[in-house]
């Protein structure tokens, strides 16, 4: 997590407390050590942040200090809420607990009515979806080796049971609500494939960097449109 995010997370939790916040409490939720909550903490309060309580007692944000509002029309509003609940559907832990996050940020810093239409959008978003891997890591490491460049080692399980082991450059990750599929250059077939995640028994992210022409992923690109 970038420190300017995780600023901006303290300064959420402490706004939606009602009453002192421990470090441990917070370091707990950012997933971080407590000493990184008492720099980030010192560190706001350096920014004139009105931020009381010390090390040991918890903290809370003087009352009346607010952020910058963000405005959006109610169309908006319900834009934001249906692809928050659509992420629900892609069987991907990570970026369902993002979403989450997403939400959570954007109310806080939208006017009070908006806030409680946010929440209580009249909108419904099926759960069923796309199945989630018995890995529940695995969309996560798989769209760090994407951003990363990094090949992986994958062992495949063929619809009729048939396992490969495979070595694979992912590129992408296409969501359907029957399956996720991992888009990658498979360097057993020397060719582009698509793995459903579900099927993914292992994977190991490797140390060998890799880099898909461009014309082939043009390529790719231009049959994903005509489908």
């Amino acid at each position: 997590m970038r420190r300017a995010d995780r600023l901006f997370d303290i300064l959420r939790i402490l706004r939606a407390a009602p009453g002192p916040v421990t470090a441990a409490t917070i370091a707990e939720e950012l997933e971080v050590t407590v000493r990184t909550v008492y720099r980030d903490v010192a560190t706001l309060q350096a920014r004139r942040i009105p931020i009381e309580g010390a090390a040991g007692i918890g903290y809370v944000l003087r009352r009346g200090f607010d952020l910058p509002p963000l405005m959006f029309t109610e169309d908006e509003a319900e834009a934001i809420a249906v692809g928050v609940r659509m992420l629900a559907r892609t069987g991907d832990p990570g970026l369902q607990k993002a979403a989450e996050s997403v939400l959570s940020k954007v109310t806080l810093v939208v006017p009070d009515p908006l806030r409680d239409y946010l929440n209580a959008a009249p909108v419904y978003v099926s759960k069923s979806g796309a199945p989630v891997p018995e890995r529940r890591d695995l969309p996560e490491t798989i769209r760090h080796a994407i951003r990363d460049g990094r090949k992986m080692r994958i062992a495949y399980e063929a619809e009729d049971g048939n396992r490969t082991d495979r070595v694979i450059q992912p590129f992408a990750v296409a969501y359907y609500v029957e399956a996720t599929l991992v888009c990658a250059w498979c360097e057993l077939r020397n060719d582009i494939r698509h793995f459903r995640s579900d099927r993914i028994a292992t994977a190991e992210v490797l140390d060998e960097a890799f880099a898909i022409p461009k014309a082939v992923l043009a390529a790719w690109a231009a049959d994903r449109e005509d489908q």
